[in-house]
């Protein structure tokens, strides 16, 4: 079973370029079915069923930090890194309690529902923030992982394969808009979960079961398979993970524009939330298909370092793909890494572009066509790609290395501030729009403190020695239990400032909130849900349940 070679072979090229003349054929196909307005470009005309949204959301989720950082965390720290793939349930948080008032808004963005239910100070600043926050976290993550990937497989440059992976995904996102990215998605989500089960399963067969690879792990690293670390662990702390890593994951599906645009194109709120509960059970998956094959590399590498060696954990899955896979399959499971990443760029191309267009060139000029407003969304899209690509390198000095990890830190310091303003704004009518925009001002306050602190003293952190004062104690607090304290910090000013000033204008948020609420759209409510609904609902909690009981040890 095992093949040495380092390149993929002439029946595997033939493979991975039929795989790619079907992505092609996809896209092509819903291209010539024509974007006429902005609707149609970027909400995909607001008529997608629940498979394709949930299997979109699954692959934008399941990009570069996934394909390489998860599997790399699973080779370099084992399990615990698990929790946040367990959000799963968080997903559905989106469905039933963020999606009714989103569609009810008649929003494109988030920023745009911010301006509906307080005002546009709110909406300029998290389409700017968001912005921002995609360059430091999506793009330049996407784009690495995307070097990382095809760098191994094709034997090219680092940078010949991040560039590579930017145009062919430019090319169709640009043209296509959400209709393209949805659809190909789909196909992706497909390729990519059936490569990385075939992964998984011959690595356990290689590393002899589940028992020996349990054995051999443990013998070497005791806490591999423990979630539950110890609430004084410098980098897993259970509290962190557990209490911070929600907060993270309430702001990331139920607020970011990346993953809540594919449930905007449903038509109604069943059908968004429907393929919010289908997206959930998929996001179960990334434990078995990522982390799994992670822990397996590290095994082998401990039983046959000859042949499974690898000098940096971030590699860890392609070097599985490399030397598990027969030629043919080889060449099936590439295509689908490859498509992984690209599903993933594509997703925050179109939500940059989105951003950008509706949110803040529409604003400054109200009176320019529908022509013109996506004209200007696909030249936007270039920009941010090449802040992305220059961001790469101070990248690796955060989060020391593994890229999973430097994805958790910055987003740990990005999400509280939007968390809570969201998460009040929907649950309590009083808090107004003076509140919203002191706790997102604070909040990016407090993130480029923490960023800039972390940057700093990268060097002492690196070498494990420590600085007197409470700007290095700010620096080095986990990444997760900063997290929490932001969050405490912006729920404290929020309410603050909310009591402390003029309510809300109720009637102009009508719908907006729970106390807004009129007694029509309480009954849609209650009519856009069935029995099965509730039932999958809490069958997949009941699944998160039983892995967390699982990986104690």
């Amino acid at each position: 079973m095992l093949t040495s070679t380092s390149v993929l072979e002439q029946l595997d090229w033939v493979v991975l370029g039929i795989y790619f003349l079907a992505l092609v054929a996809v896209a092509v196909w819903v291209i010539l079915q024509k974007n006429n307005n902005t609707e149609d470009y970027f909400l995909a005309g607001r008529n997608v069923g629940w498979f394709v949204i949930g299997a979109s959301i699954f692959a934008s989720n399941i990009g570069s930090e996934h394909v390489v950082g998860l599997a790399g965390t699973g080779f370099e720290s084992g399990a615990p890194m698990a929790h946040y793939e367990l959000h799963a349930w968080i997903v559905l948080l989106l469905g039933w309690l963020f999606l009714p008032f989103y569609i009810r808004s008649g929003a494109f963005t988030m920023p745009e529902f911010l301006e509906k239910r307080f005002d546009s100070r709110s909406r300029w600043f998290l389409s700017l923030f968001s912005l921002v926050a995609y360059v430091l976290t999506k793009v330049s993550v996407t784009i690495y992982a995307g070097g990382i990937v095809v760098s191994e497989l094709l034997a090219i440059p680092f940078w010949y394969g991040a560039i590579g992976i930017v145009l062919f995904t430019g090319v169709y996102t640009v043209v296509g808009g959400m209709k393209a990215v949805i659809y190909t998605e789909t196909l992706q989500t497909i390729i990519l979960i059936l490569g990385s089960i075939i992964i998984t399963y011959l690595g356990l067969q290689e590393v002899g079961g589940w028992s020996a690879l349990r054995e051999t792990v443990i013998e070497v690293s005791p806490d591999h398979f423990n979630m539950w670390r110890p609430m004084s662990d410098p980098d897993f702390p259970w509290t962190g993970l557990l209490f911070g890593g929600t907060i993270v994951g309430i702001w990331y599906w139920c607020t970011d524009q990346y993953i809540v645009q594919r449930t905007l194109a449903a038509n109604n709120i069943k059908i968004g939330r429907r393929g919010a509960i289908f997206g959930a059970y998929l996001k179960l998956l990334p434990i078995l298909i990522f982390l799994v094959p992670g822990i397996i590399a590290f095994a082998l590498s401990i039983q046959n370092p000859e042949i499974f060696s690898i000098d940096k954990a971030d590699r860890a899955f392609p070097m599985l793909v490399k030397t598990l896979l027969p030629v043919g399959l080889k060449g099936l499971v590439a295509g689908g890494l490859m498509a992984a990443l690209m599903s993933s760029l594509a997703s925050v191309f179109n939500s940059c572009s989105t951003i950008f267009t509706i949110d803040i060139y529409k604003k400054l000029k109200p009176n320019k066509s529908e022509k013109s407003l996506l004209t200007t969304g696909k030249i936007a899209t270039g920009f941010i790609v090449v802040l992305g690509i220059i961001w790469i390198p101070i990248m690796e000095k955060i989060g020391g290395g593994v890229m999973y990890q430097y994805l958790q830190n910055v987003q740990s310091y990005i999400a509280p501030p939007v968390t809570t303003v969201f998460l009040l704004g929907i649950i309590w009518k009083r808090v107004n729009s003076k509140a919203a925009i002191t706790t997102l001002m604070s909040g990016l306050g407090l993130l480029i403190l923490r960023l800039g602190s972390e940057i700093y003293y990268q060097p002492q952190i690196a070498s494990g020695s420590s600085v007197d004062g409470f700007a290095f104690a700010f620096a080095t607090v986990n990444f997760s239990h900063m997290a929490i304290f932001m969050f405490l910090f912006s729920v404290v000013l929020c309410i603050s400032v909310s009591l402390l000033t003029s309510p809300p204008d109720y009637k102009t948020i009508t719908g907006l909130s729970f106390g807004t609420l009129t007694d029509k759209q309480k009954q849609e409510n209650t009519n856009s849900y069935d029995t099965i609904d509730v039932v999958l609902s809490v069958l997949l909690v009941l699944i998160v349940i039983g892995v967390l009981s699982y990986f104690t040890g």
